[in-house]
């Protein structure tokens, strides 16, 4: 970390003395109290240790300061160079206790800045060596001083993390996440990440998804996206119908991995009456290699025979389909017919359909609707109209984060 090399430097530089020099100069103290001289029988030890330091052997650079702490007399000068020295030999050796003994005894002779670059030079120190109430004590300090750093801000953090302060790296993090997007700049992806991974262990739902989200739109990748599906039906309130959903998700994101999930999401589709969008799935297994082969592939074309038996029944009879979605109470059953159209190739006819159920009302769901609407859209190229619907879908059982990671996807191919 450049602090800390800059204090080692600032330290170790005090030592490049002449047995008659004014050391506490070179520390960056007021001038007044460089004044005092170091004698030579103070000095000749601390120049040796002096040497120790920048050879790396810290320890014995340590045990030196002893022969200059040895001499009677000590002007404010020469404990001044040797608490200088002591820091960067402790710092070096990863003795953070002694060198908060050497800042204290140092204190008042530094800078306001020097005393932040000192503090952080201490706080990275405790923070290394695995002691996390330490090192928040000096995080705390420094930024109590005025500091300002991002280091020591990432010190603070993983410090909060290792003490399992869950609570005040959730608040801390959110606060930043919710700075940089008012001044209109993008969150780091690491600090989404700590986000995420405080919202989950606090078991904070709203916060982890809202961390999720940022992470797809602004980093998106693959793996993300998996974990994020995976898990999704073990949310508790998830509703159980919602299965279809997930895979058509999965799909789109490019996770649809075995032939079993294939397999699967066009039986679903077929007994949800989407039979052309399970005879896609199908097709899309074949064409990846994933069904069709080994033991299993008769099977698997069997199925695909079955995909398009059931498409064209649904071809001949659409005119009655379309009637009892017509005579139905409610919107729902020309919603469904209109996106099994979409789903067929025929877009304009599916959204007006879909259209038709939105206006006739009366739904069973709403959000379920909704949501069915904003996918309808989707596939049929209407992206804006899309995300406009899925905008509306507020629903807790599953339906709303749905309709919110297809929001994240749809943006995700513009």
């Amino acid at each position: 970390m450049k602090t800390l090399k800059t204090v080692m430097a600032v330290a170790v530089g005090a030592l490049a003395l002449s047995l008659n020099g004014a050391p506490g100069a070179e520390f960056g103290f007021s001038r007044a109290a460089a004044q005092d001289a170091v004698r030579k029988e103070v000095g000749t030890p601390l120049t040796e240790a002096s040497r120790l330091v920048k050879s790396g052997k810290f320890r014995e650079a340590l045990a030196k300061l002893r022969d200059a702490e040895a001499v009677g007399g000590r002007t404010a000068g020469e404990n001044n160079a040797i608490e200088g020295v002591r820091f960067s030999a402790a710092m070096g050796a990863g003795d953070a206790d002694t060198m908060a003994r050497s800042y204290d005894a140092l204190k008042g002779k530094l800078s306001g800045a020097q005393q932040l670059q000192y503090m952080e030079a201490i706080a990275g120190t405790y923070l290394r060596g695995g002691n996390a109430a330490k090192t928040l004590d000096w995080a705390g300090r420094y930024f109590a001083a005025g500091g300002s750093s991002a280091s020591v801000k990432q010190m603070q953090q993983q410090a909060q993390f290792r003490s399992g302060d869950m609570t005040a790296v959730l608040k801390e993090t959110l606060a930043e996440v919710h700075a940089d997007e008012k001044a209109g700049r993008t969150p780091s992806q690491d600090k989404l990440n700590i986000l995420l991974y405080a919202a989950q262990k606090k078991g904070d739902a709203a916060t982890e998804s809202y961390a999720v989200e940022r992470l797809l739109n602004h980093y998106p990748r693959k793996e993300l996206w998996a974990q994020v599906l995976g898990s999704l039906q073990g949310k508790k309130g998830f509703a159980s119908r919602f299965a279809l959903d997930v895979y058509r998700l999965q799909l789109a994101t490019g996770n649809l991995k075995t032939a079993d999930d294939y397999m699967e999401m066009a039986q679903l589709a077929a007994q949800a009456g989407y039979p052309d969008e399970g005879k896609k799935v199908v097709e899309q297994g074949l064409a990846a290699n994933l069904l069709g082969q080994g033991a299993e592939g008769a099977r698997h074309k069997r199925l695909l025979d079955l995909m398009v038996k059931k498409s064209n029944e649904a071809r001949a009879g659409a005119a009655g389909a379309e009637k009892a979605a017509n005579d139905a109470k409610t919107g729902d059953e020309l919603v469904k017919l209109g996106l099994s159209r979409v789903f067929a190739g025929d877009k304009a006819g599916g959204l007006k359909l879909v259209d038709a159920g939105i206006a006739k009302g009366n739904f069973t769901r709403v959000d379920d609707t909704k949501l069915y609407q904003g996918l309808a859209y989707y596939n049929a190229g209407e992206t804006a109209k899309a995300q406009s619907a899925w905008r509306g879908v507020k629903g807790t059982d599953g339906s709303g984060e749905l309709a919110r990671l297809w929001l994240v996807q749809s943006r995700s191919k513009r």
